[in-house]
């Protein structure tokens, strides 16, 4: 298969599931926390790898492998917020983090680095299962999703294809 063939179906896949979650909080009306709005921002990241990537369709090696190990990378991040907020949502109810102010006033009121922590230590909203398919959560969905990117930009990254 070549790597723009490789490139597009990624690609098409990313746009699936963005418009996945669109569909998920104007659709169904499930309102995304601040994990879910990072994991968001990592697909979109690896959407525009993909595409950058189909259209530039790489032929030498040497930059091939550069472009496995930008999605690798991307794909780790991805890995490491969806682990967290799977980890977050399989605490029992006593240890669960509780409600806070939200995204929206932590941006604007606190230092950006102190905004970081407070994504990563969760929050109520973080913990809610809203939904599920085949018995996993929209997190364990996105840590799979990842764990094939960051699978694929592996294998990228040491063939070269």
């Amino acid at each position: 298969m070549s790597i723009r063939l490789s490139f597009s179906i990624a690609f098409i896949i990313t746009l699936i599931f963005i418009a996945t979650a669109f569909l998920f909080e104007y659709v169904l009306m499930l309102e995304a926390c601040p994990l879910c709005i990072l994991e968001r921002v990592v697909i979109m990241t690896l959407s525009a790898i993909f595409l950058i990537g189909l259209l530039h369709n790489p032929k030498h090696s040497l930059v091939r492998r550069l472009y496995g190990q930008i999605l690798a990378t991307a794909s780790l991040v991805g890995l490491f917020v969806a682990g967290r907020h799977a980890w977050l949502q399989s605490l029992p109810k006593d240890q669960s983090p509780e409600c806070g102010e939200g995204l929206n006033y932590w941006v604007n009121t606190l230092p950006m680095n102190e905004v970081i922590k407070k994504i990563f230590a969760g929050e109520g909203d973080c913990v809610e299962i809203a939904w599920q398919f085949a018995g996993f959560t929209i997190p364990q969905w996105s840590f799979i999703v990842f764990a094939v990117f960051f699978l694929y930009g592996v294998k990228v990254f040491i063939k070269g294809r």
